[in-house]
């Protein structure tokens, strides 16, 4: 177990999905497999390997920036593509962070 521990800790985040979702399929082997990247995303299997992939970038990106810096750059990004002020602050106040984080974004891109 040690070395399979070992292997999937190299992969990191999208192993621990990956694992949670093939358990919940109630299957083993490559059914299992199957079934769980079908469940991941939209597209089936492929969706499901696409989304491990973005969840690796993600998880990645979280750790060398913080979560704070990537919304800032996110919403900044969409901001300079055309997207409404009022859109993206809708959108943030539905987001589920702290109020103070809120803000920071806001005030970065220019809502408030």
């Amino acid at each position: 177990m040690d070395e399979i521990v070992s292997k999937l800790a190299g992969v990191g985040l999208p192993a621990v999905v990956l694992l949670i979702t093939m358990a919940s399929t109630g299957l083993a082997g490559a059914a299992a497999i199957t079934a769980a990247l079908a469940m991941l995303g939209p597209g089936g299997m492929v969706g499901g390997i696409v989304l491990l992939g973005i969840i690796g970038l993600a998880s990645d990106a979280l750790t060398k920036y913080g979560l704070a810096a990537l919304l800032q750059g996110i919403y900044k990004e969409r901001k300079a593509r055309g997207e409404s002020l009022y859109k993206l602050d809708s959108e943030i106040n539905g987001l589920p962070i702290t109020k103070e984080l809120k803000l920071i974004i806001k005030k970065y891109i220019g809502c408030i």
